[in-house]
């Protein structure tokens, strides 16, 4: 596939490199060189210096012969010009990154469409979204919804309560029939297992399990820690999440918003009617103790700064804060993160990635959720008739060894895969698969 990316900032670049594995022809422009000789340092990609919106910056990245554009820098007005504009001169798909959530109003998107903008993505909303589920489900790290909820990816990491630790697979389901949840993998010491019946559990694994609706609860309890009742949440950081976070529940639950800037602090007050805003430095621990951190039942860290974030979150921990979610932009400061026990961690890039990694996929894919801390990806495929996959059970038709078929959605029914069971055509599959099976692994499905 030929792929044009307008914007070489942390968005764009993070998709040359993920992109960049997969034998795509990628051209990126942007108007800053040392960003653009930063990537070709490290990726096999084209790079244009010019103006994102300029139509010879767009000729000679070959827009015309272009079967998918991203306009995925900073400024929205910029990159909703700029895939207009791609459209308008023969690209088949051109899409945007907004930051204004009333573009995504069904009645607004069709103005867009007809624009020749075939998708918008706002991955602040996504993110903000995640925040809201993993409060509601606060023994998980992870937590992503597949078919309309009928099958779910539930993440954790084992505590040494849990009652996993020094069981195998094996043991774990010998004893149950009709099980409705399965695990897909497990991540261990920054490697990444696609799990066989005589693996073992152990303490600090983090575990990745597909379950049905019904199932939920019992995985949750497997991590070893009680799922708690959020009614109290700190947030740090009045950044676009924030806002989104604290207006979408501050009905519901008691929230403090801190903001360094007084200025800002005094526009999100008048905002947030329902919240608490505070107009303090949250990097200083004295003020977030004086300011009752001790007595939250949640704390999210949303500054700009992924060091100040991470921080927060571990003052948190200390003072016995139950959940503790960081935005976190920095991949190499992920594994860091997670290692000190900060609950959930929450990156823009590997949202925005999710949003659009289908897009580049020539099999239909429903959706994909790339996760953190884990090099892998869940995907959701529809199984077009004739396709590999149908020609038999799971366990004879050679499915790459890494990945791995987690449920299937078939009609109202979730059913989780066994070796015994036959995937058929329309079918919802919900797959893990680690990065060099993904091809292998949507080839079994078109």
């Amino acid at each position: 596939m030929k792929i044009l990316i307008a914007g070489a900032g942390e968005v764009g670049s993070h998709l040359v490199k993920m992109l960049s594995n997969e034998y795509h022809d990628i051209t990126i422009i942007d108007d800053d060189e040392k960003r653009l000789d930063e990537l070709t340092a490290l990726s096999d990609v084209l790079t244009i210096e010019g103006d994102v919106t300029s139509f010879d910056s767009l000729k000679r990245g070959e827009v015309q012969r272009c079967d998918l554009f991203m306009a995925v820098g900073p400024e929205e007005n910029t990159n909703i010009l700029s895939a207009t504009l791609a459209k308008q001169l023969g690209a088949k798909k051109a899409i945007a990154r907004i930051d204004n959530d009333e573009y995504l109003r069904p009645n607004n998107k069709e103005v867009f469409i007809n624009m020749g903008i075939d998708y918008l993505f706002y991955p602040e909303k996504v993110a903000a979204q995640e925040v809201i589920t993993l409060l509601g489900h606060s023994s998980t790290s992870e937590y992503v919804d597949f078919s309309g909820g009928k099958l779910s990816l539930v993440v954790f990491r084992l505590d040494a309560s849990s009652p996993l630790i020094g069981h195998t697979l094996i043991e774990i389901t010998r004893d149950r029939e009709n099980l409705e949840y399965r695990t897909v993998a497990i991540s261990r010491g920054g490697r990444t297992i696609i799990p066989r019946g005589e693996d073992f559990f152990e303490e600090g694994d983090t575990v990745y399990v597909i379950s049905g609706r019904s199932s939920v609860g019992e995985v949750m309890e497997f991590s070893g820690r009680p799922n708690i009742e959020v009614k109290n949440l700190m947030i740090l950081g009045g950044s676009r999440i924030g806002r989104r976070i604290a207006r979408e529940l501050q009905d519901e639950i008691n929230i403090k918003l801190v903001d360094y800037n007084p200025e800002k602090a005094y526009k999100l007050a008048e905002m947030l009617d329902k919240t608490l805003v505070i107009a303090e430095d949250g990097r200083k621990s004295e003020v977030m103790i004086e300011e009752g951190l001790d007595k939250m039942d949640a704390f999210v860290a949303l500054t700009g700064r992924a060091e100040t974030n991470i921080l927060a979150a571990m003052l948190a921990k200390r003072m016995g804060v139950k959940k503790v979610i960081a935005e976190i932009e920095n991949m190499n400061y992920i594994s860091l993160a997670e290692s000190i026990g900060i609950d959930t961690i929450i990156n823009k890039k590997l949202i925005t990635a999710s949003s659009i990694f289908r897009f580049t996929m020539n099999t239909d894919v429903q959706a994909i959720k790339c996760l953190n801390g884990c090099d892998a990806e869940v995907l959701e495929f529809i199984v077009k008739p004739g396709s590999p996959a149908t020609k038999g059970k799971i366990k004879h038709v050679n499915f790459p060894r890494e990945a791995i078929v987690g449920g299937i959605v078939r009609g109202d029914k979730a059913l989780i895969a066994t070796g015994n069971v036959e995937i058929r055509a329309y079918d919802r599959v919900v797959v893990f698969a680690l990065p060099s099976a993904i091809g292998k692994v949507g080839a079994f499905f078109g």
